[in-house]
């Protein structure tokens, strides 16, 4: 298999994208081909979320059959609605008696105040557009920046957008992909310059090859902009195609979120909904239980660095958002 740097080099894991331009607002959602198992991490003071209560290793469902991240705050969450019409109408979900259920858990961030058109009338359009975003899922080199959920997000000082990347883990016959729509309140570069944060894990010039500075710019840890409760957070998938509990799938979240922290300047704040699922296929055993995860860990924390970075370098500028794109200052095309 010819790898992309997606989550999809995770086999099993299809993504697709849906936006609208009038709304300056999108939805991505993960399809998975079988149920996988997931569990759930949340750091950020603001979260929404839908069915992570069911992630918890103590609840009865095991498995999901899709993700889904969308912006438009809380009115986002009707997205989830559009992926479950999608995976009904193919048959898929938890079986009930006769009647199936299909189980999407999902997450939203804010993109409510950028400048696009949010009169939508009695309903927004995000059930649609998670339909649509489903029945888009595919595999492969999926588009990266200014699509779906990071059609409308933004960080401190640079357009926000959706990113992933992927990678083998030392040690292990298994693999970690990572998916994140960047709409931080802290900056994902240092200070005002070009150079990511996340700049020691990038492999290849996948987000620019700048390197790290030398000497540190000197607002490289400046307060990004006056705050705004409720109005930001990155909300994060990593995969394996390793065989994980429920339970360790949790593990797995929680070593991601070093991810975000190492690539987002500051994060997991107050004013932020910082969310990361974890998802694992179940292809690949773990030998030793616990020297294996760890190893996973690092590199699911290390491949969600990237991912962040990815995303806000290929993003492209909003018309309607008084913010430029990293490739606006930086990019020598």
């Amino acid at each position: 298999m010819i790898r992309v740097n997606r989550i999809t080099d995770i086999s099993g894991i299809r993504v697709g994208h849906a936006e609208d331009e009038r709304v300056a607002s999108g939805v991505t959602a993960l399809v998975f081909d079988t149920p996988c198992t997931c569990a759930v991490d949340v750091r950020g003071g603001g979260p929404g979320t839908r069915e992570t209560d069911l992630l918890d290793p103590a609840a009865t469902v095991q498995a999901v059959d899709a993700l889904v991240l969308s912006g438009g705050s809380a009115f986002g969450l009707d997205a989830a609605a559009g992926v479950v019409a999608y995976l009904r109408e193919a048959g898929r979900g938890f079986a009930v008696g006769n009647v199936r259920v299909p189980i999407v858990p999902g997450a939203i961030l804010f993109d409510l105040l950028n400048g696009g058109d949010k009169a939508w009338g009695r309903y927004p359009p995000y059930r649609d557009l998670g339909y649509a975003a489903a029945e888009n899922a595919c595999g492969g080199a999926i588009p990266l920046g200014s699509v779906g959920a990071g059609f409308g997000a933004r960080t401190a000082n640079l357009k926000g957008g959706l990113g992933s990347a992927s990678s083998t883990v030392p040690g292990l016959s298994a693999q970690v992909g990572a998916l994140v729509a960047v709409n931080a309140f802290g900056r994902v570069t240092m200070g005002q310059g070009p150079h990511f944060w996340a700049a020691p894990f990038e492999r290849d010039g996948e987000f620019g090859g700048l390197g790290l500075p030398a000497p540190l710019p000197n607002d490289a840890l400046s307060w990004p902009r006056a705050p705004l409760p409720g109005a930001n957070t990155t909300l994060a998938v990593i995969a394996t195609d390793a065989a994980l509990t429920k339970a360790q799938a949790k593990r797995l979240a929680i070593a991601a979120q070093d991810g975000l922290a190492r690539a987002i300047h500051p994060a997991h704040t107050p004013l932020d909904g910082d969310v990361v699922f974890a998802v694992a296929t179940g292809a690949v055993p773990l030998g030793d239980e616990v020297a294996d995860l760890a190893r996973l860990g690092a590199a699911a924390a290390e491949t969600l660095a990237r991912a962040v970075a990815i995303g806000v370098h290929a993003a492209t500028r909003l018309p309607c958002l008084d913010l430029p794109a990293w490739q606006d200052l930086y990019g020598k095309e």
